[in-house]
């Protein structure tokens, strides 16, 4: 199969027949062999009625149903399970992502050979102060941060090779750093294409400021996983350790002071206890210790969570 398309989906019963009409033609003008994969976030209006129409008609839509709103990422997880194509395709069924651009991004990935293509929304018709700000303010702070010189890493519209995405977890709100995750998995080769970005026609925007302190909190974290995921005593460890030697070094040098004044020089000297240097470095040796076991438990914790990726499927269409 070509192509898995997946697209996650919050109350968009308006633009859903469109998008699927659109995606089909484009199918069809390219002999692509297919499969279209919805993912119904826990919508509240009729997009499953919807979605359930379509996949009476089209035997290649595939769908699952959210029981409730569990966000994105969850959605893409799934999704990206499911997913047989050879090349994945994400795009958001608000019809701001125009299923036209498919072709070329499954052309950059199975001739140009890269592992993941992102898009580049450079002309926006979104609000200036509460998506186009945000968005250019927080894609700055990720390149910075992240070192991949995306201009638009949280663009919907994106293709993958489909190793790209079975070798990656996608949960909480991970999704805006699948290139990060994508490169810490070892894909180097990782691309851009500039897309266009359509005028929304249905519903209002479901993102705004917010994300930009959520995306900051969770590129650190997701940074910082990527480094020292599977290696946590190499960050602990280390810290906690020059810390530890540090407040010991001091400590050792007070009490060497205080023996030699005392018993060379015969010179009255004032207790250890009555510097301020000796409770920085016990301090610091209480902070190295603690910051060494953290690097220890972290070791035995190290991502055995069960039921992070474990999601309530109210229905499903395969």
């Amino acid at each position: 199969m070509n192509l898995s398309i997946v697209i996650p989906l919050f109350n968009e019963e308006e633009s859903l027949p469109e998008l699927h009409e659109w995606i089909l033609r484009v199918m069809q003008q390219h002999n692509f062999s297919y499969e279209i994969i919805f993912v119904d976030d826990g919508s509240k209006d009729k997009s499953w009625s919807v979605v359930e129409t379509i996949s009476a008609k089209n035997p290649n839509v595939k769908a699952i149903r959210f029981q409730r709103n569990y966000g994105k990422s969850p959605a893409l997880h799934v999704g990206f399970e499911m997913a047989q194509g050879d090349v994945v395709i994400t795009m958001d069924a608000d019809l701001q992502d125009s299923p036209d651009e498919i072709p070329e991004l499954y052309r950059m990935i199975t001739v140009d050979g890269f592992d993941l293509v992102s898009g580049w929304k450079q002309k926006r018709y979104d609000n200036a102060f509460t998506k186009n700000l945000p968005s250019k303010l927080y894609n700055y702070v990720n390149r910075k941060i992240s070192g991949i010189q995306l201009h638009d890493m949280n663009c919907g519209l994106k293709a993958y090779k489909n190793k790209v995405v079975k070798s990656i977890e996608v949960y909480g709100e991970m999704h805006r750093f699948i290139p990060v995750m994508a490169r810490a998995a070892g894909f180097e080769k990782i691309g851009e294409k500039v897309v266009i970005h359509q005028v929304r026609k249905y519903g209002v925007s479901k993102f705004g400021w917010n994300r930009f302190v959520n995306g900051f909190l969770d590129l650190l974290t997701i940074t910082f996983l990527s480094k020292f995921g599977k290696r946590p005593m190499h960050f602990f460890g280390v810290i906690g350790t020059l810390l530890f030697l540090l407040g010991f070094g001091v400590a050792f040098y007070l009490g060497a002071f205080k023996i030699y004044t005392s018993f060379v020089t015969h010179q009255p000297a004032r207790l250890v206890t009555q510097r301020s240097s000796f409770y920085i470095s016990l301090t610091s040796m209480v902070i190295g210790s603690m910051m060494f076991l953290a690097g220890f438990i972290g070791e035995l914790i190290l991502r055995n969570s069960s039921v992070r990726n474990s999601y309530l499927i109210d229905k499903k269409i395969t």
